[in-house]
């Protein structure tokens, strides 16, 4: 009798049930433990799988995706991956509108995964007609079969959180955990996790990472958009200009801002304490972890998980490029760089 061949039937099974990691040499000298739930083990890259097969199933199910259709979708670039690698495996097409402050690298791979795409400038007001949300509205309304997901708007992005980030976490830490953090852009992941965390320990403390230029700290706190608070910022998949219907603002406990510049360092600086080579988001997250340690709001009983959303190689272009940090005004000109040199053989 032959050994039964052990796979999977394809890159869709292994979305989830990705590992905790103990952080340990960026986290020197805090106060507590503290774990990074790492969505780059995802076969996509990015936390952007969960939602991206959740809402395309539930739509086969329901009859609204069929045989032919396109899935058109908003994207700073990780769901639009997703999304693609879901067409692909189960034969849809797929249009993207994508922000202009997107990763050239991003763009770049959404086009090599098959998907039409279209840049939009990112600098501009949620309700121009040249702004993601509303090409991708208008491109719904002339692809004949079309379904627009609408991540920002969706219930479904929180609900392919609350069925798989938040159980997986409960069990990893064995109940233990005590703070969330989280960035907070569609706020699907931040919103799903903290709403089954908190259904098991309503005392578990839930803190939404957003970028300085981004609405959403200042309506957490006043339940108003302030249009003073936006202005032009650089971390991609971070924060928004717009209050998005997929972010549960009550399971939020609070805000905290970062910035660009610091949450770019602060992921070179996992990449090479930690082994781990993050995103641009991920940085953002740790570099709000290091905030909160500073204010003390840790003890030593405290069983902190961050959530890492996505992989460096989407940054190549941006915050692993020497140049782009410098252009950035990041990095001092002719500094000592935080990336080894290339040394040529002749």
């Amino acid at each position: 009798m032959k050994n039964k061949i052990k796979a999977y039937n394809n890159i869709l099974e292994l979305i989830g049930n990705t590992p905790l990691v103990k952080l340990n040499r960026v986290t020197k000298g805090f106060t507590g433990n503290f774990y990074a739930k790492v969505e780059a083990f995802n076969p996509g890259h990015s936390a952007k799988d969960r939602i991206a097969i959740h809402i395309i199933e539930e739509a086969e199910r329901k009859g609204i995706l069929t045989e032919g259709s396109t899935i058109i979708e908003t994207t700073s670039g990780n769901t639009g991956f997703s999304i693609a690698m879901a067409s692909i495996i189960k034969g849809y097409d797929c249009i993207l509108a994508v922000s202009s402050k997107s990763s050239k690298d991003k763009i770049d791979i959404l086009r090599s995964m098959g998907a039409k795409v279209y840049v939009c400038p990112a600098h501009v007001s949620a309700d121009d007609p040249r702004s993601y949300y509303e090409v991708a509205k208008r491109l719904h309304k002339e692809t004949k079969g079309s379904i627009y997901i609408n991540q920002y708007f969706n219930q479904l992005n929180i609900e392919a959180h609350y069925k798989s980030t938040g159980p997986e976490i409960w069990d990893q830490t064995g109940g233990q955990i005590t703070h969330l953090v989280a960035c907070s852009g569609t706020g699907g992941t931040i919103s799903g996790t903290a709403r089954f965390l908190k259904e098991q320990n309503p005392n578990i403390k839930v803190i939404g990472v957003d970028a300085f230029g981004s609405a959403l700290k200042k309506y957490h706190e006043t339940g108003k958009l302030d249009e003073k608070e936006i202005y032009p910022y650089r971390i991609e998949g971070l924060g928004k200009n717009l209050i998005p219907g997929a972010t549960d603002f009550n399971i939020i406990d609070e805000y905290i801002k970062v910035t660009d510049s610091e949450s770019a360092h602060t992921a070179r600086e996992v990449s090479r304490t930690e082994g781990m080579f993050v995103g641009y988001t991920s940085g953002a997250a740790m570099q709000a972890l290091k905030q909160l340690n500073e204010r003390k709001e840790f003890d030593v009983n405290s069983n902190v998980v961050v959530i890492f959303p996505d992989h460096g190689s989407r940054y190549m272009s941006k915050i692993y490029s020497d140049q782009w940090m410098e252009d950035q005004g990041f990095m001092e000109t002719n500094a000592v760089t935080e990336t080894q040199e290339i040394q040529y053989v002749k």
